[in-house]
C-alpha cells in the first residue's frame, strides 16, 4: 500500500468506521436529531450542529489545498452557524459533511505522491507539507468526533435529568394529594365523631 492510499484509507476510516481510536464520524452522528444536534448542553461550547459545519468546511478547504492555493478559513466559513432546528436542514448538513469527505479522499487518490514533501501555500504564509496537512485532517476529524461524543452524553444526562425531575415532580405531588385526603380524612372523622 502506498502512503497515498494509506492516508486516504486513514480518512475512509475516521469517517466511515474501523478506526483504531473508536467510533467513526459516521457512526456518532447516526443517532442524533436535529433537535440534539442544534442543543447546547455545555455552556459556551460548540453545538454538533457547528461541529458538523467546522468539518465539512475543512474536508472542503484541504480538498482546495491539495488541487490549488487556498485562502485560510476564518470566521464564519471556519465555524458557520447553524439555520435551525429543522430535521430536514440538519439531514441535509449531514449529508454535505459526507460529501466533502467522499471528495476529499477522491482527491487524496488522485494526489501524486511526489508532492507530499511540498509546503502548503496559503496566502502568503507556510501551512507545513501536504503530509503533515493530511494526517493533521484525519486528527482533527478524531478531536471533533470526540467532542461530539461528549455532546451526546452530556444531551442524554440532562435529558435523563430532566425525566428524573418530571418523576420526581409527580411523586410529590401524588404525595401531597395522599398527605392531603389523609388530612381531609383525618378531619372529616372528627366531624363526624367529636371528642365526648
Amino acid at each position: 500500500m502506498s502512503e497515498i492510499e494509506r492516508i486516504q484509507d486513514e480518512v475512509r476510516r475516521m469517517t466511515e468506521g474501523g478506526a483504531w481510536h473508536g467510533p467513526s464520524l459516521h457512526q456518532a452522528l447516526e443517532d442524533v436529531t436535529a433537535s440534539q444536534a442544534a442543543a447546547r448542553p455545555i455552556d459556551d461550547a460548540h453545538s454538533i450542529w457547528e461541529i458538523v459545519l467546522h468539518l465539512t468546511a475543512w474536508a472542503g478547504e484541504v480538498e482546495r489545498r491539495l488541487r490549488e492555493h487556498a485562502r485560510p478559513l476564518s470566521g464564519e466559513a471556519d465555524w458557520p452557524s447553524t439555520p435551525s432546528s429543522d430535521p430536514e436542514a440538519w439531514q441535509r448538513d449531514r449529508e454535505a459533511l459526507y460529501k466533502s469527505h467522499q471528495m476529499l479522499r477522491q482527491t487524496i487518490r488522485e494526489f501524486p505522491p511526489t508532492r507530499l514533501d511540498e509546503r502548503v501555500k496559503q496566502g502568503e504564509e507556510n501551512d507545513g507539507s501536504f503530509y503533515i496537512m493530511l494526517h493533521g485532517f484525519a486528527q482533527h476529524d478524531a478531536y471533533h468526533t470526540g467532542q461530539i461524543a461528549m455532546l451526546k452524553k452530556a444531551i442524554a444526562a440532562l435529558s435523563d435529568s430532566a425525566r428524573l425531575n418530571t418523576q420526581l415532580s409527580t411523586l410529590n405531588t401524588q404525595h401531597s394529594a395522599s398527605t392531603r385526603n389523609t388530612q381531609l380524612s383525618t378531619s372529616t372523622l372528627s366531624i363526624q365523631n367529636p371528642p365526648p
